[in-house]
């Protein structure tokens, strides 16, 4: 009798896709249709209740699952495949959820970072500007502003031939040593430009000219109010330069106390003088004697050529 060899056993095969599929729409389904099968029956009879109404649903859209796939629909809801569960929260899952989003997490850092070197770069160069500044304005305090002070007393000083005008050179010097001693740059700036206002007014020349031209006034009188019985005379002068052009200065007015540059004004003389001007004026209409006074380089002063007397007006 011939031994017949038993046969091997055939593993299961490995689930289609379609099945797999399959079997998670009916799960899918499962969920939807449970709760309404736990109020209705009990755990014994919710099985065959399931299968009996996945059939139906399956049938009424025109497809027919088998009983084994319905099973395994079942037996899948149990165990809870095809559901995802989320990670605990912990570390594990911090960096595996940096990881998935690296790309906008690393361009985020990226900007970060960026901003944050445009930032330090920008601090560090405000420092250094300010440093410089700082360098600069102490250079200006303790070498630019003494040696320019320093300039302009000696040019100062060497553009006068006068006493007064010494005197006062000599104390604006003072003024600015001890402002260059305070490091006080205001007050050494104000003590240079003061210093060379007094040059240019050492080195200035020009001749105090008569006003003698048609439709201009060549000498007036004022009757002061506290005394209406005197008279104030005046004759109308302008400064005319080297090359033959009128100066604008500085005059106070005695009337008003007010300073006020001009280009004409009147100076104040003894009432001789003022006919002296007229009687000559009134030959021909022209003052031929028409200088009063000169001013020579290196003095602040004029040399008047006839007598005058202290004060001066800018308006008559």
């Amino acid at each position: 009798m011939a031994d017949s060899a038993a046969p091997a056993a055939t593993p299961a095969p490995a689930p289609q896709l379609d099945e797999v599929m399959l079997a998670m729409d009916v799960v899918d389904t499962l969920r939807h249709q449970e709760k309404l099968v736990e109020r209705e029956l009990g755990q014994g009879e919710r099985d065959e209740t399931l299968k009996a109404r996945l059939r139906r649903i399956y049938e009424g859209q025109g497809l027919e699952v088998s009983d084994r796939i319905l099973d395994q629909g079942i037996r899948a809801l149990k165990e809870s495949r095809f559901v995802y569960t989320p990670p605990k929260p912990g570390f594990d899952t911090f960096m595996a959820r940096l990881w998935v989003r690296r790309r906008p997490v690393g361009l985020t850092l990226g900007i970060l970072l960026v901003v944050l070197a445009l930032f330090v770069g920008w601090q560090i160069s405000r420092s250094n500007q300010t440093a410089r500044e700082a360098e600069l304005q102490q250079i200006e305090l303790t070498e630019t502003l003494p040696a320019a002070l320093a300039a302009a007393g000696e040019a100062t000083l060497a553009a006068s031939d006068d006493a007064d005008a010494t005197a006062w050179a000599e104390a604006l010097i003072a003024d600015g040593e001890v402002a260059a001693g305070a490091q006080d740059g205001a007050a050494m700036r104000e003590v240079t430009a003061a210093l060379e206002d007094l040059r240019g007014e050492l080195v200035r020349t020009y001749t105090l000219t008569i006003v003698s031209r048609e439709g201009e006034d060549t000498g007036v009188f004022r009757e002061p109010d506290v005394n209406e019985d005197a008279r104030n005379y005046y004759i109308i002068v302008e400064a005319i330069d080297d090359s033959g052009n009128a100066l604008s200065l500085p005059v106070v007015n005695e009337e008003d106390s007010r300073t006020e540059t001009v280009s004409m004004w009147g100076i104040r003389v003894p009432e001789r003088t003022f006919e002296t001007v007229r009687a000559d004026k009134g030959d021909d209409g022209i003052v031929q004697d028409n200088v009063l006074g000169l001013k020579e380089r290196g003095t602040l002063k004029v040399d008047y050529l006839m007598d005058v007397r202290d004060g001066a007006i800018t308006q008559w």
